[in-house]
């Protein structure tokens, strides 16, 4: 076991999965790389577990019998605001994938290989965990940017950026780089943990266009765009 696997050993998985087949081979999976598991086969069954248990981390389906897994995630995201979501579906268009990753952390399409599903929930636990990061950390600053490593949580201008727990990772590795220029590769690798993302990968910019969105808003243009090679901050 890994050091990063040894930490996050006895993280909580919400599983929202009607069909139970499914629902079995990911609980088994999880349990047996040391994750606590619990299942759900609908949204009110799942907004009760996570009521009373907080999980880490939720792999849901879209289509439930009772409603959209997409709101279902959003209503999780508010009630456990460190909460990240994975969504397991047989969806697999471009504007459905896009529309889950606008507030999700990661998008997996059925079939899948159980294997890359137990890699995924590790690359998303570490990208939004906690697990390494020290109390009273240091914030880090960029101009009248501001981000709150004990927090997570980020401020331009004095005013609260809300950001999800991926768009929060992908601006501290900006921040963290200064006004350099960032590889797309260099983001997929560290945001993400992909080590081999296929080339036709988008996940980048559609993440940068968050960002923007939300920082603009609060004052001038701040991440700069070098075509062809990567991201940076003005």
């Amino acid at each position: 076991m890994t050091v990063n696997e040894a930490a996050h050993e006895g993280a909580t998985v919400l599983v929202v999965e009607d069909e139970e087949s499914i629902a079995d081979v990911l609980a088994i999976a999880l349990r047996y790389h040391r994750f606590q598991v619990m299942t759900a086969g609908t949204v009110r069954e799942a907004c009760a577990l996570a009521e009373r248990t907080r999980p880490d981390v939720a792999l849901l389906d879209v289509m439930l019998p009772d409603g959209d897994g997409r709101a279902l995630g959003r209503e999780l995201r508010a009630r456990c605001p460190g909460l990240a979501l994975v969504f397991v579906t047989a969806r697999d268009a471009p504007a459905e994938i896009v529309g889950a990753l606008g507030f999700g952390d990661d998008y997996i399409t059925k079939p899948f290989n159980i294997d890359e599903v137990v890699a995924r929930v590790r690359a998303v636990l570490r990208r939004t965990g906690s697990a390494d990061v020290l109390p009273q950390r240091p914030r880090l600053c960029y101009g009248d940017l501001e981000l709150d490593e004990t927090t997570y949580s980020a401020h331009r201008a004095g005013r609260t950026v809300e950001l999800t727990p991926t768009e929060y990772a992908l601006l501290r590795f900006l921040v963290r780089n200064g006004g350099r220029i960032v590889p797309k590769d260099q983001l997929l690798r560290h945001v993400w943990q992909y080590e081999h993302a296929p080339s036709e990968s988008t996940v980048v910019e559609t993440y940068i266009s968050y960002l923007r969105r939300k920082l603009d808003a609060l004052g001038p243009p701040l991440i700069t765009t070098r075509r062809g090679v990567g991201y940076g901050l003005a």
